[in-house]
């Protein structure tokens, strides 16, 4: 298990952007997942800017984002496939086909699922997965009690985070929300994963997630068992765990 801790927010937020780019420069056709919110918007800054200074080779780089919300149009600021190009795809001049999302209003999310999920290994797979943590333990939106073995499907949504995207959107409660997402065995295959999460109030989440059992309830408590999984942490949150470090 390896664990990093930055000393400040902005120590993080670069951190977190190299991985990014490291990876890129390592291998040009890498297939890269990212996260969106407020943990992973300055990082994405960072990244863009490095770009824009000192160009580099993005034409065979693969971006998906990790989930995405369902039923609500893209045009919705909040909607992940949005947020990404805004932040980072159309900043490093990703071609759109390598830009893999599913739709977000779809009248067969299943086959969203299948669709999304066949694109990505018709890729080879996913090179890095990077991956906030929830306040509630979630990855993607795989909220706790999510079986280990899922695979990409359409997760309700944590209900407070329901509850802002309906007062953003005035979308009404007859109208049913969720997030399609890569579930928790399909993220278990990345190849490499970061695990991003800063602030005291993701601190104690931190403990239960590295100190606390392997646990369905705890749906990020399973990338203790990830071969390949680095926990990113900013010195806030990596409060209750530094004498793991």
């Amino acid at each position: 298990m390896k664990i990093t801790v930055c000393k400040n927010e902005h120590d993080f937020d670069v951190t977190a952007a190299w991985r990014i780019i490291g990876q890129m420069l390592r291998k040009p056709d890498s297939v890269i997942g990212l996260s969106t919110g407020q943990t992973t918007k300055n990082m994405h800054a960072i990244v863009s800017d490095i770009y824009k200074q000192y160009p580099f080779d993005t034409s065979r780089v693969t971006l998906f984002n990790v989930d995405e919300l369902t039923n609500l149009p893209r045009s919705y600021a909040g909607c992940c496939y949005t947020m990404i190009v805004d932040q980072l795809s159309r900043n490093l001049n990703i071609p759109d086909e390598r830009f893999i999302m599913p739709q977000t209003i779809s009248d067969d999310y299943e086959k969203e699922c299948r669709d999304f999920q066949t694109a990505l290994e018709a890729r080879g797979g996913i090179d890095l997965q990077m991956l906030g943590l929830g306040c509630n333990g979630h990855i993607g939106i795989n909220q706790p009690g999510t079986p280990f073995g899922s695979e990409t499907w359409v997760s309700p949504m944590d209900p407070i985070f329901e509850e802002r995207v309906r007062r953003e959107t005035g979308v009404g409660p007859e109208h049913e929300l969720g997030g399609l997402t890569l579930g928790v065995r399909t993220i278990m295959h990345a190849r490499h994963i970061v695990l991003i999460a800063k602030g005291e109030h993701k601190a104690d989440m931190v403990r239960q997630m590295l100190k606390g059992p392997v646990t369905e309830d705890i749906p990020a408590s399973v990338l203790q068992l990830h071969p390949n999984c680095e926990f990113l942490l900013d010195a806030d949150a990596a409060r209750d765990v530094m004498d793991m470090i």
